[in-house]
């Protein structure tokens, strides 16, 4: 089956139902997406499937052929971090950081849809993402500064 991931066309030989995480992370070796749960609830394994945030850990692999699947590995360019990652840095958001690359994948994704949420709406859309250490404040805080600095890339 081939795959688009990080914008590279990949084949991989794994069973349709194996979950997408564990073909990413064990056949692909992109182990910076997470395994959390296994039952689509902490956001550990979030990946964006068409630009949507998606749970790795129950999509099979099946779906997503012919789709373009980004983890965290591929935010990243050339030139540097991507802005939410920056925030994320700026703001030192991560203390174990076990939780980080499905929360970068979580507002990056609400970033592209929405350029200057609100506080709530910051809150609803990374609800899915569950941070142990509770640094909740400082990804609301990561958030709204990575909006500034897209907003700030675009008009420069």
């Amino acid at each position: 089956m081939k795959l688009t991931v990080n914008g590279n066309e990949v084949e991989v030989t794994s069973e349709a139902d194996t979950p997408l995480l564990w073909v990413l992370r064990d056949e692909l070796n992109l182990v910076g997406t997470k395994f959390g749960c296994g039952i689509a609830q902490c956001g550990a394994c979030t990946v964006h499937l068409d630009g949507v945030a998606i749970r790795s850990c129950v999509t099979p692999v099946a779906a997503v052929a012919n789709k373009d699947i980004q983890t965290i590995e591929g935010q990243a360019t050339e030139t540097g971090l991507s802005p939410v990652q920056q925030a994320w840095l700026e703001t030192d958001v991560a203390q174990c950081g076990y939780c980080q690359s499905g929360q970068i994948m979580a507002a990056t994704a609400l970033l592209a849809q929405n350029a200057n949420p609100s506080d709530p709406e910051i809150d609803a859309a990374m609800a899915g993402n569950i941070c142990r250490c509770g640094t909740y404040p400082r990804i609301r805080k990561a958030v709204h500064l990575a909006a500034a600095l897209i907003a700030e890339e675009q008009s420069a």
